[in-house]
């Protein structure tokens, strides 16, 4: 009892208020010693983390020559991630076969890093026999799911595995006609299987004096053609045709991005019904400049007038760029790798157990 009697009178010594730990309200966030706590301080922990190592995307265009795919990525990136470092001569400019180009680019906006790479297909469908024209496109992703899977079969494996896997593919369809071709119908089913597919019609700036016709029959029958909307050519008439080409996507099962399959929450779920109402967008790039109402906007000049390629009024560009980038882009990297690639590497383990 005595010595408990002694314990309970000795006190801790007096700490100058000098030495005695404080934070502050200049300390960097995350680097606090002494701060508050609560369970969201995990988001900030994986914020910093993320940060540091930064993020891989990986996107494929895949359209015939001529259909403004580089101009597409340059202006959706608005940079100009898919110039090459040197013009090719008269005689290489369409190849005689698909020959995949990948261009890598590190792009850092606000702190946050991102390695992009943008994979070309200069020369599909340009043929006159297009046979078979997919299967280097094809034998491209394989090769890429392969990659991956050989580096995480390692007994001993980095801690971060390069990611090269493509995690959407977007396809031009040409502006010509009322509905897709054989060729596009069949590299899409083909693809659908093995990656996230999103259709886009290019240049949809563009129109014949046959189109033009019908496109005022169509708009005088059709509810889109509200009044209030700038008289841009390409839009009304894209809008009226987009019906028929999601009637030949289901009529021939093709599951383009997002697909329906995957939507779990309901709010997903009615963000991508949205989206999936106006798949395939009608989009326009343009790497130029323009002086509208005072303002610097990025467009088109035709005479008609500057079609900008940021009005959701004049094309469907800035429905795409949200999609890929702003609300879109981490689960186009989940899906490729929670469905495509364990698609691709349940088949390859059974193979190899064979």
């Amino acid at each position: 009892s005595s010595l408990e009697s002694a314990e309970h009178s000795m006190e801790p010594p007096a700490v100058p208020e000098e030495e005695m730990p404080l934070t502050t309200a200049s300390d960097p966030e995350g680097c606090q010693l002494f701060g508050y706590v609560g369970i969201e301080a995990v988001l900030d922990q994986m914020k910093i983390k993320t940060m540091k190592t930064g993020f891989e995307f990986n996107i494929m265009v895949v359209g015939q020559s001529g259909l403004g795919k580089s101009t597409m990525v340059n202006t959706l990136f608005k940079s100009k991630v898919s110039r090459k470092a040197s013009q090719p001569g008269q005689e290489e400019r369409i190849p005689k076969t698909v020959q995949l180009q990948s261009v890598t680019h590190v792009i850092e906006e606000k702190g946050v890093k991102m390695k992009l790479t943008v994979t070309d297909t200069p020369g599909f469908g340009d043929q006159i026999n297009n046979e078979n024209c997919w299967d280097p496109i094809i034998k491209y992703i394989n090769e890429q799911y392969e990659k991956y899977l050989r580096e995480e079969i390692l007994i001993t494996r980095k801690r971060k595995i390069p990611d090269t896997r493509v995690h959407g593919c977007v396809y031009f369809i040409p502006p010509t006609g009322h509905w897709l071709r054989p060729l596009d119908l069949e590299f899409m089913r083909r693809l659908s299987k093995i990656v996230n597919v999103v259709p886009v019609i290019a240049k949809a700036d563009t129109l014949t004096l046959e189109e033009r016709a019908e496109f005022k029959q169509r708009v005088r029958a059709s509810p889109r053609g509200a009044p209030g909307v700038p008289r841009v050519p390409s839009q009304p008439q894209l809008k009226a045709r987009t019906p028929q080409i999601q009637e030949d996507l289901k009529t021939h099962a093709i599951s383009v991005y997002p697909q329906e399959d995957f939507d779990q929450d309901p709010d997903d779920r009615a963000l991508n019904d949205r989206i999936r109402e106006e798949i395939p967008f009608a989009v326009v790039g343009a790497d130029q400049e323009h002086q509208v109402n005072g303002k610097r906007v990025l467009g088109r000049k035709t005479k008609w007038g500057i079609i900008e390629v940021e009005n959701p009024a004049h094309c469907e560009f800035p429905l795409l760029r949200d999609l890929l980038i702003r609300s879109h882009l981490q689960d186009l990297k989940d899906i490729t790798h929670n469905v495509h690639y364990e698609s691709y590497r349940v088949r390859r383990l059974n193979e190899s157990n064979q």
